[in-house]
């Protein structure tokens, strides 16, 4: 039989062909066709769950620490280490993550460290002594960096596919799983105190999100001419090209910027400012709610003035903000350099994460590597600090992260701006 030619227009682009049959929309595949890919909007939507699983996931293990400290007599020192495995798994799992994305792809490479993910909340529920727990602590890392990747490389592709903004609006529904993770650990908590019993409907809650992000995926990635030649450059050289590190650079004290002031800002402002109990928790929430609201808009700015300059100015307005804040002291200024932290690093990591995709999955998996280790190790950095000088030094330190990424981007080549509308 004789098959129809293809439709024309924008819509053709996107069809997928295998063995030269073009499959148009509302056809049963038969053999050895492939469906259409999805389209923007469902797509977008699929990957976004992706992200607030991850943010959901993480989220539910570390509001739970203290009944996991309690149930394994762990000292504050043990905790700290508990964190920093996760991040060693994290930092440890690029040369997987990169070899994995070559062999599986984004999608399939999703999906299985998702359900990696939820094993090992599953493991976290019931561990009965500490070196289990870093064991799985550590496995929740390398899980943590394969989906971290995989999402992101999806992300990318949906940008280059459609030629529309949406990295920016995907880091946000991490965000969204963080308060969604907070949120049911209250309410569990205040009908049971069972580890056991709130991961489960976690666990429950994570299937579901899968269930519905699985259809949309893209398993069309298309590569750019410059993604083509970096497994060249590393071949030859066997190292990461400079761009590759420096946008690693980048992402790594960007991430430490916001993994440092979701984790101390409380602290700072009731140490340091000296803010009634009541307002204290206002510095984290000030950072999330800004972070947020930013992240929805800063796919318009990117399409309006470009990755490069929205980096630049925006780690800037970071590091100016959070500096003059610390100068200035009482609870208002530092309350407004908090705010600033989160508008100006916001769109920091969606943008690196974009640029380190069109190098291809080696540049990402190195890149996304360094930003996980930045975001898990980069809290304990600052601890580190503080208890060497003081709290005020220890935030002068991700003012210092903030300017560093300022004086990267301006070295790193950045995605042309897209004019087309932001959906």
């Amino acid at each position: 039989m004789r098959l129809p030619p293809p439709p024309r227009g924008a819509g053709a682009g996107r069809l997928r062909q295998r063995r030269g049959v073009h499959v148009g929309p509302g056809h049963r595949p038969a053999e050895g066709e492939l469906m259409p890919a999805p389209s923007f909007s469902r797509a977008k939507w699929s990957i976004a769950a992706l992200f607030c699983f991850l943010g959901f996931q993480y989220g539910t293990w570390v509001a739970r620490l203290p009944a996991l400290k309690t149930r394994l007599d762990l000292g504050a020192g043990e905790v700290g280490l508990l964190l920093m495995a996760c991040g060693a798994g994290a930092a440890a799992s690029f040369p997987l993550v990169a070899a994995l994305m070559r062999r599986l792809g984004s999608r399939l490479l999703s999906l299985a460290s998702a359900i990696g993910l939820i094993a090992v909340l599953a493991a976290l529920s019931v561990v009965p002594n500490y070196p289990l727990a870093l064991l799985a602590v550590c496995a929740d890392g390398v899980a943590v960096g394969c989906l971290n990747v995989a999402m992101n490389a999806q992300g990318a592709a949906l940008e280059t596919t459609h030629g529309r903004t949406a990295m920016s609006q995907l880091h946000a529904t991490f965000s969204g799983g963080l308060l969604a993770a907070a949120l049911l650990a209250s309410g569990v908590t205040a009908v049971t105190g069972s580890v056991p019993a709130h991961f489960a409907v976690a666990g429950a809650l994570l299937l579901l999100l899968l269930a519905g992000a699985r259809p949309g995926l893209l398993a069309h990635e298309p590569a750019s001419p410059a993604a083509q030649e970096e497994p060249k450059r590393r071949a030859r050289r066997g190292l990461p090209s400079g761009t590759t590190l420096l946008m690693g650079c980048a992402m790594a004290f960007g991430t430490i910027t916001e993994g440092a002031m979701n984790d101390w800002s409380t602290l700072y402002m009731e140490d340091v400012v000296r803010a009634p109990a009541t307002v204290a928790p206002l510095g984290i929430a000030v950072v999330s709610v800004m972070m947020l609201l930013a992240r929805l808009c800063a796919d318009r700015w990117r399409t309006r003035w470009g990755d490069g300059r929205v980096v630049v100015t925006g780690s800037a307005v970071a590091a100016v903000g959070l500096a003059l804040a610390l100068l200035a002291g009482g609870v208002v200024p530092t309350l407004l350099g908090f705010a600033c932290v989160g508008l100006g690093a916001a769109a920091v990591t969606p943008c690196v994460y974009v640029a380190a995709a069109g190098r291809g999955s080696d540049a990402l998996a190195l890149v996304a590597a360094m930003g996980t280790t930045g975001l898990l190790a980069g809290p304990a950095v600052i601890g580190f600090v503080a208890g060497a000088a003081n709290l005020t030094v220890g935030m002068a330190t991700v003012a210092a992260s903030a300017l560093i990424v300022t004086v990267t981007a301006f070295r790193i080549p950045w995605r042309a701006r897209t004019p087309e509308p932001v959906g």
